[in-house]
């Protein structure tokens, strides 16, 4: 169902126990050379724990003003990377890159597997599926977890050319041949065939952040540019830490990062409509003169 889904066939689909999974097969399988793994260092926090689990040197290729990924910056003498890895929309800022992108970075480091992590791409990203049968270094992952409505049911998979396919499959069954029951199996199915519901709700979740977005600027935060569900926003006069403890107060929970670059932004899902009144109304007693 999945391969029919995406114009694919069976051997180009990989399936696991949700995206972590098979990100971590595919680190496993596919960026074991000893060379750098590049990655943008505002990303998925568990891109460097998954290098260092299994060894895997890494490289943290910085991203420019206003948290944007260059593609130009990963150009790198042939023989020198060991593979790209990128969240597109990345995580946490929820910018998303075009696929022309998506196509000049294959094009820079064509001999080594670039991975593309679309967990958040159905609330506004372009896929880069389209591009697979022309580019034999691309692994593309999606997950069933977010605009889909089922992390209980913890399905995730790849989407690449025959011979990464079998790499994942191989290090799959070294330890576990059958990973995903058939409940599981059941639901995913059912949820590719309710194709209308899942564009709705895909549709109700974008409308909702462009509200978000509207009454957080209405606040004096700026937000930056989110094709997720999700947006990333700081307020220039009062302390993201501080605005986090204070909601949590109030039993409203956003995500804070304690890290560089990043510790004065907000990570704020995107709730109802009926959450995300509630949120604008505490922010905006707690940022009242």
């Amino acid at each position: 169902m999945i391969a029919t889904h995406h114009g694919l066939v069976p051997d180009q689909v990989f399936v696991g126990n949700g995206s972590d999974e098979v990100l971590a097969h595919a680190f496993q399988a596919l960026f074991q050379h000893g060379l750098p793994v590049l990655m943008p260092d505002v990303s998925y926090s568990f891109y460097p724990v998954y290098c260092r689990l299994y060894g895997i040197p890494h490289e943290p290729v910085p991203v420019r003003a206003g948290f944007r990924i260059d593609v130009r910056d990963y150009a790198r003498p042939a023989g020198k990377v060991g593979g790209v890895v990128l969240a597109n929309p990345n995580a946490p800022t929820g910018i998303a890159l075009p696929l022309s992108d998506i196509e000049a970075l294959l094009r820079l480091q064509p001999d080594c597997v670039v991975l593309v992590d679309e967990a958040y791409v159905d609330f506004g990203g372009d896929s880069a599926v389209r591009l697979i049968d022309r580019y034999p270094n691309l692994l593309v992952v999606q997950t069933l977890s977010k605009s889909r409505g089922l992390a209980g049911l913890r399905v995730g998979y790849a989407l690449g050319q025959a011979d990464l396919i079998e790499a994942l499959a191989r290090v799959k069954d070294s330890f576990n041949s059958y990973p995903l029951d058939r409940l599981a199996q059941a639901g995913a199915v059912a949820s590719f065939k309710a194709d209308a519901y899942f564009r709705e709700t895909c549709a109700r979740v974008v409308r909702s952040r462009e509200r978000l977005v509207a009454g957080l600027r209405a606040r004096g935060f700026e937000v930056l540019p989110s094709a997720a569900n999700f947006v990333f926003a700081t307020h220039p006069t009062h302390d993201a830490g501080e605005l986090a403890q204070h909601l949590r107060d109030q039993a409203i929970l956003v995500r804070h990062f304690k890290l560089p670059r990043i510790e004065q932004h907000l990570r704020i899902s995107v709730g109802t409509d009926a959450e995300c009144t509630r949120l604008l109304e505490a922010l905006r007693v707690l940022l009242a003169p």
